[in-house]
C-alpha cells in the first residue's frame, strides 16, 4: 500500500485469503468480545485456515501470556498454537531489551503476559519501587489491578527511571459493553507524573515490527476493528487493512477517518475474508457501489438507490474521504447512515 491519500475503500476481484499469505487479526471486537467468540469468526477463519493462508493474532492487550490467548481460542474452535500470539507485551519487553542490559530489573505495573514476555527477554519484573528498578513498565492489569500499582510507577518514574507502556488504547470492548483501556490508566501515571512513556503497541512502528519478525509475513493484511490502533498501524507499516464492524467503530467514526486513519477494505466481519470486495466507481459527482450511489453536498452526505448496506457505506467513505482530502469529513451523515440501519 502507498502512502498516498486513500480516497475510497478498493475492490479486490481475488478473495481477500487468496490475495495476502498472513493475517494479522486483531482479538478484541474482531474474534472475540468478553470471552466469547464473535458471530461468524470461527468458522469464517476454519475456511481461511483450510486454504492455506497463515493466521496470527495480534493484541494490544498485554495481561493474558500467548499460551493463555492460545489456549482460549483453541477452546473458542479456533485451533492456535502460542506462537501465533504476538501481544503488545511482547513488543514493549523488546524495546526495553534493546536500552536495558540483560538482568535489569524493571517494576510491571500489569499483568502476567508482561512478566512473561520481560523474563523472555532476559529483564527482571519487580513490584515495588523500592526494589531499584531500572525502568517502569505499563500494560492492561485487568479490573482487579489494584490503585497503588500506579502509585508504585509514579514513584519509581519521579525518581528518574524510564517510563515504557505496552499500548495507550483508552477503551476495549468486553461482553458487556465498551471499559476502560491501557490508556485511561496510562493516564492516571501520566497526570501523577507529567512524564510520558515510550509506547510499543498498534499503531506505532515497535509492534508492527515485532508481528513481522514473529510471522515472517510477506503479503499481510492487518485485521482490525479500531481505526486508531489496527488500521492507522497498517498504514504507518505500509501494508493493506481491512476494517470489521464488530467493535468499536461505527459508520460515521469511518467517515470521518482522517487519511491514517482510512483502511483498504471494508466489511461487517471476518466473512469479508472469504470473498473478493465491491468495487467503488465513479467521481465527486456520484460515487456508486452496489446499488447505491453516494456524493457530497453543501451540508451533507447523499445518498441514493438500494441494495446492500454494506455497499452504500463503502460508497458513502468514497463520497466523504473525497471531499476531506488529507482532513477529516464533517459533513453530516445522519441521515444517510440511518437508510443503512447503520
Amino acid at each position: 500500500m502507498s502512502q498516498s491519500v486513500r480516497t475510497r475503500p478498493e475492490g479486490s476481484a481475488r478473495a481477500l485469503s487468496e490475495a495476502y499469505d498472513t493475517a494479522l487479526l486483531d482479538l478484541d471486537g474482531v474474534v472475540y468480545a468478553g470471552g466469547r467468540a464473535i458471530v461468524h469468526a470461527v468458522d469464517s477463519l476454519a475456511v481461511v485456515r483450510s486454504g492455506g493462508m497463515h493466521l496470527a493474532y495480534v493484541t494490544n492487550n498485554a495481561l493474558r501470556t500467548p499460551d493463555a490467548v492460545a489456549a482460549h481460542l483453541t477452546e473458542l474452535g479456533i485451533p492456535t498454537g502460542a506462537e501465533d500470539v504476538i501481544t503488545s507485551a511482547q513488543a514493549v519487553a523488546r524495546l526495553i531489551a534493546e536500552q536495558l542490559p540483560a538482568g535489569s530489573r524493571v517494576l510491571v505495573v500489569g499483568g502476567e503476559g508482561l512478566r512473561v514476555a520481560l523474563r523472555e527477554r532476559g529483564l527482571e519484573p519487580v513490584e515495588s519501587a523500592d526494589d531499584d528498578p531500572a525502568a517502569v513498565v505499563q500494560g492492561f492489569g485487568g479490573p482487579d489491578l489494584a490503585w497503588g500499582r500506579f502509585a508504585e510507577a509514579s514513584y519509581a518514574i519521579a525518581r528518574g527511571v524510564p517510563w515504557f507502556a505496552s499500548n495507550t488504547d483508552l477503551t476495549i470492548p468486553s461482553g458487556r459493553g465498551i471499559a476502560p483501556g491501557n490508556g485511561a490508566a496510562v493516564e492516571v501515571v501520566r497526570i501523577a507524573t507529567g512524564a510520558e512513556p515510550q509506547v510499543a503497541g498498534k499503531p506505532l512502528p515497535p509492534m508492527h515490527r515485532e508481528t513481522i519478525l514473529r510471522t515472517g509475513a510477506e503479503r499481510p493484511l492487518v485485521v482490525g476493528d479500531r481505526l486508531d490502533t489496527d488500521i492507522e498501524g497498517a498504514f504507518n507499516g505500509g501494508v493493506d487493512s481491512l476494517l470489521v464492524l464488530t467493535g468499536v467503530t461505527d459508520g460515521a467514526l469511518l467517515l470521518a477517518a482522517p487519511p491514517q486513519h482510512r483502511p483498504t477494505y471494508v466489511d461487517a466481519d471476518l466473512r469479508g475474508m472469504l470473498g473478493g470486495q465491491p468495487e467503488v466507481t465513479g467521481t465527486g459527482d456520484g460515487f456508486r457501489c452496489g446499488g447505491w450511489t453516494a456524493s457530497a453536498g453543501a451540508e451533507r452526505l447523499e445518498l441514493d438507490g438500494d441494495g446492500e448496506a454494506l455497499d452504500g457505506l463503502r460508497a458513502l467513505c468514497a463520497a466523504a474521504w473525497t471531499a476531506a482530502g488529507e482532513g477529516s469529513c464533517g459533513l453530516d451523515a445522519g441521515k444517510a447512515l440511518a437508510r443503512l440501519g447503520l
